[in-house]
């Protein structure tokens, strides 16, 4: 009998707990039940996706990485062909320039076929207000000397005024201390050109004759007289005539055939190939 009562108990209690389930189902939202969804599948989906990540990776599927290293290997090494080949390229840069500069060189000493000269270059500027010095990367060893002329192939440069082993300076014509006596090529009149403080590849023309007839584009060139420069060499063009009150201070501005702010390579006349000598500053 005690035994039936327990088992009856039991029963309803059972049962009221099956009851009380039924009503908290019944009365739950469905909203409710989305949020539940929603809660599951934040920490669900992390975990999916490593777990399939995982599987692909085991699998074999790796080939994005594969596919990564790979590309930075390709641009290491085009990196490394690019500089090769920059490189290249400003060796062929050195050689052209070279080449440029023996084709000058040749050009130079064909113009000036009497002469007797040695090439050189610009290694230094010595330019201020008041003077305009370059230094060329020969001297007395290779037989330089003070007082040889230097011209490049638009014209003359100037004069070598002083030098060491290796190097000598030179005076060149825009220099304010620098006087050459020169010759209008056309009429053949003379006059004396000196540098300027325009720092601007020009000169000035004093000591024009007041019978001389000069114009604008009138070439000018050395004279020879001074013993200095030969006789002949370019200097440049008229560009300006100033006339005064009185004929005799009348001057001209001569734009010299050398851009001096380009010059770089120059032959140095070393003697003459005939018989002829000449010109002065």
């Amino acid at each position: 009998m005690y035994k039936n009562k327990k088992t009856s108990i039991t029963g309803i209690i059972i049962t009221i707990v099956i009851l009380i389930i039924i009503v908290i189902i019944s009365n739950i939202k469905i909203q409710d039940v989305a949020y539940i969804e929603n809660a599951l599948g934040v920490v669900i989906m992390p975990i999916q996706n490593g777990l399939t990540y995982l599987k692909n990776w085991i699998s074999g599927n790796n080939s994005f990485f594969s596919n990564i290293n790979t590309l930075q290997e390709e641009n290491e090494a085009l990196k490394k062909k690019n500089i090769e080949l920059e490189q290249s390229l400003r060796e062929l840069e050195i050689i052209k320039s070279e080449n440029d500069t023996l084709r000058e060189y040749v050009n130079l000493t064909d113009k000036y076929s009497e002469y007797k000269t040695l090439p050189a270059y610009v290694i230094q500027r010595d330019i201020s207000n008041y003077s305009d010095i370059i230094i060329i990367n020969i001297g007395s060893k290779e037989g330089i000397e003070v007082n040889m002329p230097v011209i490049s192939e638009q014209g003359l440069v100037g004069h070598i005024i002083s030098v060491t082993d290796h190097t000598a300076k030179v005076q060149t014509i825009i220099d304010t201390a620098s006087t050459i006596s020169c010759t209008i090529s056309s009429s053949r009149d003379k006059m004396v050109a000196r540098g300027t403080l325009q720092q601007n590849s020009t000169l000035k023309a004093t000591f024009i004759p007041t019978e001389a007839t000069i114009l604008e584009g009138d070439s000018v060139e050395t004279s020879g007289i001074g013993g200095i420069y030969p006789k002949g060499i370019h200097i440049g063009t008229i560009s300006q005539i100033i006339n005064t009150k009185n004929i005799t201070d009348r001057y001209a501005i001569i734009q010299t055939a050398v851009d001096f702010n380009k010059l770089e390579t120059m032959l140095v006349i070393v003697g003459n190939n005939e018989s002829n000598q000449g010109e002065g500053t």
